[in-house]
């Protein structure tokens, strides 16, 4: 399969959105059926996966860490942070909440490492900016956890180029998605 730089990365041209095995576009498939999806395309020499905490309000990731775990050093991680599921009414409804505070960013990554059964997450994105904390604050304490060793590479998702070249003067920005 074709290869291709992601950051500090050389992943697979075709990766693996994961998030329709567990969220969005229907109801999602059996667990037996993602597991077989996502060891099908790691067969397939597929070597980026890319999941979210939101994705299932946090299902994806545990399928992916359950699934993959075994396998992790055959491909590269990825994962976003900054958006979840919160229970804002306390009726065990979750609700899609956009929280780019520090606090909130180091908790979500311990919570997605933990569900991913890995010690690292590859590239770690902030799935949206939430425009209420400076992108340098959050991007600073996603800076944080790359010193720490629990992400290697920071990436963002759905951002201006104003505020990517912000991003990036606090520490460098791998990948943008959008």
């Amino acid at each position: 399969m074709k290869q291709r730089t992601l950051g500090p990365f050389s992943v697979s041209a075709i990766g693996l959105g994961c998030m329709n095995l567990s969220h969005a576009y229907g109801a999602p498939v059996s667990a037996e059926q993602g597991e077989r999806v996502l060891l099908a395309a790691l067969d397939a020499g597929v070597t980026l996966f890319d999941t979210a905490t939101l994705y299932g309000f946090g299902a994806n990731e545990t399928l992916v860490g359950r699934v993959l775990k075994q396998h992790r050093s055959r491909f590269t991680l990825a994962s976003k942070c900054g958006m979840q599921g919160v229970d804002v009414n306390g009726d065990g409804k979750l609700v899609r909440v956009i929280d780019g505070r520090p606090a909130t960013l180091r908790q979500t990554c311990e919570d997605s490492l933990r569900r991913l059964q890995t010690d690292v997450i590859d590239l770690y994105y902030l799935h949206r900016w939430d425009k209420k904390v400076p992108i340098e604050d959050s991007v600073g304490a996603l800076a944080d956890l790359v010193r720490a060793g629990k992400i290697r590479s920071i990436g963002l998702s759905e951002v201006s180029a104003a505020t990517l070249r912000k991003a990036h003067a606090v520490h460098p920005i791998a990948a943008v998605q959008t």
